[in-house]
């Protein structure tokens, strides 16, 4: 099974994810699946959360991250990594080049989250900031590697990155291995590209949906339109979904992705809080998006059995969507 993209001819198929699973295995963690008879009563269905916010750097990104990091070649490698990242596929990146004894070249928006750009530079990674813009970002991050010779592992439209990132989804199959539908986010489409490259190849006849914040709704457009759309952004608490989706991502989205749904924004926090306050874990605000889907009715799924990627949990505790009373 593969999904191509003629113009940065990237493919993936399932034994390129088979392959990362075995190469990254020994550097993440092999993430548990949680469940809530409260949260399947209120869906009317059984729900699985693959729970990613307890992977290293909190966070699905380390899984692709540390498989384009070690997949490279001694004399690449030694060269050093770059990319540009508002968080987690930043911290990811940084973390495996550590792992690996490499430099990483660290681009972030000037407007990136303290606790993501702190997490960064623990893992020693060298951060230059720009505009908060993603022509900004592209550029500042061409000069590094301009400059360095260091090589670019972009957060989404790399084969490696991909199946990295895949593998959670595998892992999810081989622990539930009978699924109905299985969902995750989508922004630049890596994530939402392995997974359902990995849910096809194991069960054919499994659904694979995404969600979106509507305020960033450019897959959905895309999805629904046959053709990648790209769209001016605007805010979204769900930051790390704010990226276009990738052109080599689409192709495969198009091929294996049965449907893409938004959400409005107060569904986003409400999922968030409803999470935090039932399962006792802490999620960011974009790996809430597909339960905020459940909750808004967005997909029928009454009776089924459906795997949820939980993307992460690195949150501004300072900066938390709903106010908190400080009244003792």
């Amino acid at each position: 099974m593969q999904a191509t993209s003629h113009s940065l001819s990237i493919s993936i198929d399932f034994d390129t994810i088979r392959a990362a699973h075995e190469r990254i295995r020994a550097y993440i963690h092999r993430t548990p699946v949680m469940t809530s008879s409260r949260l399947d009563e209120a869906s009317g269905a059984s729900l699985f959360f693959k729970c990613e916010n307890f992977q290293k750097i909190g966070a699905f990104k380390a899984r692709g991250a540390t498989n384009a990091v070690l997949a490279l070649d001694g004399t690449t490698a030694r060269r050093g990594v770059a990319t540009h990242s508002s968080g987690n596929h930043g911290t990811a990146v940084a973390r495996a080049a550590k792992l690996r004894g490499i430099p990483a070249h660290l681009v972030m928006p000037s407007n990136s989250a303290k606790v993501k750009i702190r997490a960064v530079e623990s893992y020693g990674a060298h951060v230059v900031f720009c505009e908060p813009t993603e022509k900004a970002r592209e550029e500042k991050c061409a000069e590094v590697i301009e400059k360095t010779g260091a090589t670019l592992l972009h957060s989404f439209q790399n084969e490696n990155v991909m199946a990295g990132q895949g593998t959670a989804a595998m892992e999810l199959l081989e622990d539930v291995p009978d699924l109905d539908l299985v969902m995750c986010p989508v922004g630049g489409g890596g994530l939402l590209s392995g997974t359902a490259v990995a849910a096809k190849s194991m069960q054919p006849k499994i659904k694979v949906i995404a969600a979106e914040p509507e305020n960033v709704d450019d897959a959905a457009q895309s999805f629904r339109a046959g053709k990648r759309i790209v769209t001016k952004k605007k805010f979204t608490i769900a930051d790390g979904l704010r990226t276009n989706v990738g052109e080599p991502n689409f192709a495969i989205i198009q091929r294996y992705v049965d449907d893409i749904v938004t959400v409005s924004e107060e569904a986003i926090i409400s999922a968030m809080r409803t999470i935090w306050e039932t399962i006792k874990i802490i999620v960011e605000p974009s790996a809430a998006v597909p339960y905020a889907a459940i909750q808004e009715g967005k997909i029928n799924i009454s009776g089924k059995r459906v795997g949820i990627i939980l993307t992460g949990g690195n949150v501004d505790l300072d900066a938390l969507p709903w106010s908190c009373s400080r009244d003792r």
